[in-house]
């Protein structure tokens, strides 16, 4: 049934429709019950409404500010952790007598 439907849909010359219901033994009132058929089938399978709850948009933004600043909390912890060992390099580097990268420039 689809798949005539489909070739019918797809018949661009005149009396190609005719030709290919002659070929199957059909009749054009066959073909236009399959097309509404087919159509109501179509609008089944593609639902016009979500489900469920709908998404709190208000919700959406908090949760988001929320796991923006628990990112910027681990950026700034990591952040004071590097700046700690750069200076701990540099308190090093002093003790040694060795060049650092900015005395080398």
């Amino acid at each position: 049934m689809h798949r005539i439907v489909r070739e019918a849909d797809a018949c661009t010359a005149p009396g190609a429709i005719g030709a290919l219901l002659r070929r199957e033994g059909l009749y054009s009132s066959h073909l236009s019950k399959w097309r509404l058929l087919v159509a109501e089938s179509d609008a089944a399978v593609v639902p016009n409404k979500k489900r469920g709850p709908k998404p709190d948009a208000v919700k959406a933004v908090d949760r988001r500010v929320s796991n923006l600043e628990l990112a910027n909390e681990k950026l700034t912890k990591q952040l004071t952790q590097a700046r700690l060992i750069i200076g701990v390099q540099k308190k090093l580097c002093d003790l040694l007598g060795l060049p650092t990268e900015e005395e080398v420039k």
